[in-house]
Formats: C-alpha cells, structure tokens, sequence
C-alpha cells in the first residue's frame, strides 16, 4: 500500500513539472520571435537594434537604429591602431549625412576613457576617426552624432 501511494506521488509531480514547463504564461520568456543579431551592439535606451541585412545595406559592422537615424559602425584593426568608421544615415532611405559632429568615448579594456573625433570623408559616405591604443581585450564604445542640433547616440563595442 505504501509502494502504490509512493509511486501515485511520483507519477503526479512528474506530472505537474511537465504541465509548468509547457504552460509558460511568461511571454517575455518566449525567444520564438527574437531576431538573430550580427554582434552583440549595448545601444542607449532609446535605441532599436536591427538585425544584419534587414534594413538597407550592411558594411559588414555593427547596425543601431534609433529614432529616425541609421548607425553602422565599423572596427577595423591596423598596425598604427584602430580605424573606426561610422555610416550614418537617414533611417527611412539611408541616404547618408554629411554634416554631423561625430565624436566616440571609448572605454579601453584597461578602463581608461578616449575621446576620438570622427572626419566625414565624402567620397565613403562615412565618417571615420583612428584609435591608436592597442591593446587587447574589449573596447566598449559610444558613439555621439549632433545632426544640426539633433543628439543622436549608438552603443557598440569591438574586440583587439
């Protein structure tokens, strides 16, 4: 008698586990419809997050959308350093801005903080600035665009 009371027991929770594991009411904990990301970009609040290819053309880097603006950013590792380069561009028809003040704080792996001023080069659409530490570990970035007044942030981050 105490065997069978055992095992109605035993039967019974198995049972309950298995009804909560499949009646998750959480729908926040539902990754079904979770895009899958190029990288893994911390954007500002305020920032969506697109996945590669999904809006307009990629340059291989990391995308933020936020508000009405597109945010690419691109590392690219060199002997004298790091070349940066931002594409930013209107979000609707990504049709490239040339007349922002670009500048990135960056955090080194070493915890120190750069400033790094970005120059519009008109024949890439892009603007681009030169990190010139080299050391390895990874960098956390903000990038900072003023568009005629607009303040417009992307978060990013890249490994050396």
């Amino acid at each position: 008698m105490k065997s069978i009371k055992s095992g109605l027991i035993l039967i019974a929770s198995a049972g309950i586990v298995l009804l909560a594991a499949c009646s998750n009411s959480n729908p926040a904990a539902n990754t079904e419809n979770i895009p899958a990301y190029s990288s893994n970009p911390q954007p500002s609040a305020s920032s969506i997050l697109k996945a590669e290819g999904q809006h307009g053309k990629s340059h291989g880097g990391q995308i933020v959308e936020t508000g009405a603006y597109h945010l690419e950013f691109v590392p690219v590792k060199e002997a004298n350093g790091t070349h940066l380069d931002l594409y930013l561009q209107r979000g609707d028809n990504h049709e490239a801005i040339p007349n922002a003040k670009v500048t990135a704080q960056i955090q080194l792996p070493d915890g120190t903080q750069k400033t790094v001023p970005f120059t519009y080069d008109a024949k890439g659409k892009h603007y681009a600035g030169l990190l010139k530490e080299k050391i390895n570990g990874q960098y956390q970035v903000k990038v900072n665009a003023d568009i005629q007044g607009k303040k417009v942030d992307g978060r990013f981050n890249f490994n050396r």
